[in-house]
């Protein structure tokens, strides 16, 4: 007897899967998949042996993550998020994977799509469609094609409001400082 769902249509291979989580139709986990507690994998996607997934996140349908993805806690991934791990692919000609992180509060829009070798900082946020080719820094706000930090948000994903100098102020009144092209919480 498991502790988490799995739909009767899926196929789970691993079984390294934390409580509370939920898997659903024609969802395929691959065996050396690691998967945390109370996550959410919608329907139609697919994980590659050696992913690994924190805890409190949530897959929405369509997605492929492959060999050498890792997933932070409390990360979004929006419907058909695209993610590559080669950077030069070929045809039969199998090198060893890129490795692709997604930091912990993440949150990337639907069909945006993710370069092999990139880094997703700590509550960054992709808008739809973005095509993101360099590492996001945390709290960056990107999208487009390339994708380009256009903003900063919070923790809650509110964008943040520009300030005096290099000062950025949430709804809540929280205070971040914006140095070096890092932005940090006072």
């Amino acid at each position: 007897m498991s502790n988490y769902y799995k739909h009767p249509s899926s196929i789970v291979d691993t079984e390294n899967i934390g409580a509370d989580t939920r898997i659903w139709a024609f969802v395929h986990i691959l065996k050396n998949v690691s998967i945390g507690t109370n996550c959410n994998i919608c329907d139609h996607c697919y994980i590659e042996d050696g992913v690994s997934i924190g805890n409190n996140v949530t897959i929405k349908c369509g997605i492929y993550l492959w060999d050498g993805i890792s997933i932070g806690d409390d990360v979004f991934l929006g419907p058909n998020v695209v993610f590559t791990n080669d950077i030069r692919p070929r045809s039969k000609q199998y090198g060893e994977s890129v490795k692709t992180i997604i930091m912990k509060g993440a949150s990337l829009g639907a069909n945006s799509t993710v370069l092999a070798g990139i880094k997703i900082g700590k509550y960054a946020m992709s808008g739809i469609g973005s095509v993101i080719t360099r590492n996001v820094p945390d709290h960056a706000l990107v999208y487009g094609n390339p994708a380009k930090i256009k903003g900063w948000v919070d923790e809650k994903g509110q964008k943040l409001i520009p300030g005096n100098k290099n000062k950025w102020t949430s709804e809540d009144g929280i205070i971040y400082i914006l140095e070096n092209g890092l932005l940090t919480k006072i």
